[in-house]
């Protein structure tokens, strides 16, 4: 069972209120306060003095037993020594039992009655901002790289979390992460998710984006170091009010618009780089485009090109004007759809025999390159002089288009 005795005798010096109207009150009680505070110091002296005799008492006798175990002296006369010592000893032992007696049997008063546990002062100093360093884009960039190598794991294990006080323990653990080059990865990040469809995982990287981007802001604010506004920013967003949480499911929702919106703006641009690399591989030796030129072919020369009829296409040229034929037949070149006299450079030799026998032969080739699908032809000159009359475009070589 508790004891309970030792709180029925409590001494307080102003714990009576029926006194003698001679006597002053106050006086008494300031006398009764003096009389205690001198009963204490006293008996502070006491323990003092038994706590000094104890030391003096055990510093003697490791002496003498050190004395006796070397043989240094006489013998006997250490013993009888030694004797008086431990006689002090138990004097020693007797006036601290009485003093704990005394002690225990000596009312509780308001000095007495509890002590303290710790004495402790911890004073918060604010940790100022740092001051920003006025950093080129490439020096910006470059620390960003650095960071994002050295934390990228970090940064995607914060993006999933989903509870505030999750969140806000493993910024307390990693300081490191709160900064703007950790907004500015989970930015890049919720962009590259919303490209690849994946709605929902970005809503919610976006939603840890503002936290980051609050905790940001609140430093700023208050100009201190952003680490020491973490715990204050999970504690207000789980305990602010409608108007609050109002203001930050808005902001939410207008990011994650901006970030759709630059999402878009990014696929766009990536088609039309794409588009415009592919239109790139396919220009012809001339600049130009195959299928831009085969757009704007009449449609009797596209039918030609569409058949593949090598005997159509000359009938089809031959039967339209000079001019217009020469223009037709000089963007086809340009933009590869006809690769004129394909097949004589292919079968040409080294050193050939006779030029004058190839200029007597009729036969002249030509073929298409992939874009144009069409097949070499062979092409049949008229034997009439150049100065009477125009070439007939049967076939198209380099010197009719020039």
């Amino acid at each position: 069972m508790v004891d309970y005795s030792k709180w029925k005798n409590i001494e307080i010096s102003d714990d009576e209120d029926d006194t003698h109207p001679n006597i002053d009150k106050a006086s008494l009680f300031r006398w009764r306060h003096q009389a205690r505070v001198e009963r204490m110091a006293e008996y502070d002296k006491e323990k003092e003095d038994l706590k000094r005799k104890r030391q003096s008492y055990q510093a003697r006798l490791m002496d003498v037993k050190e004395r006796i175990s070397k043989k240094d002296g006489d013998e006997a006369a250490l013993k009888i020594e030694l004797t008086k010592i431990e006689n002090d000893g138990k004097e020693l032992d007797r006036l601290e039992n009485d003093i704990k007696k005394k002690e225990k049997k000596t009312p509780w008063n308001v000095d007495t009655i509890s002590k303290p546990g710790f004495e402790k002062t911890v004073i918060n100093k604010k940790v100022p901002r740092q001051p920003e360093e006025n950093l080129t884009e490439e020096e910006r960039g470059q620390l960003m790289k650095e960071f994002v190598k050295a934390n990228e794991t970090l940064c995607k294990q914060y993006g999933m979390m989903r509870k505030y006080d999750d969140s806000k323990r493993f910024l307390q653990d990693h300081p490191e992460l709160v900064g703007e080059n950790t907004a500015n990865y989970l930015v890049i990040w919720s962009i590259n998710l919303q490209m690849e469809e994946k709605h929902e995982l970005m809503a919610h990287v976006a939603h840890q984006c503002i936290c980051m981007q609050y905790i940001l802001e609140l430093a700023k604010q208050l100009d201190v170091d952003p680490r020491s506004c973490v715990s204050s920013f999970f504690t207000k967003i789980q305990q602010c009010g409608p108007e609050y949480r109002q203001q930050f499911e808005s902001e939410i929702e207008a990011f994650k618009g901006r970030i759709e919106k630059r999402a878009q703006e990014k696929l766009d641009e990536a088609i039309a780089q794409a588009e415009a690399e592919e239109r790139e591989a396919r220009m012809g030796p001339g600049g130009l485009d195959p299928a831009d030129v085969f757009e704007s072919l009449p449609d009797e020369l596209k039918s030609c090109f569409e058949s593949r009829d090598i005997e159509l296409l000359q009938k089809t040229i031959a039967t339209m004007p000079v001019d217009q034929a020469k223009y037709h037949m000089k963007r086809c070149v340009d933009s590869g759809l006809w690769v004129p006299n394909a097949a004589d450079v292919d079968l040409c030799t080294d050193e050939p025999e006779d030029k004058s026998d190839d200029k007597e032969k009729s036969d002249s080739s030509a073929s298409p390159d992939k874009s144009s699908e069409v097949n070499a032809s062979k092409k049949k000159e008229k034997e009439e002089p150049e100065k009477e009359k125009e070439p007939i475009y049967a076939g198209v070589s380099t010197e009719d288009v020039d």
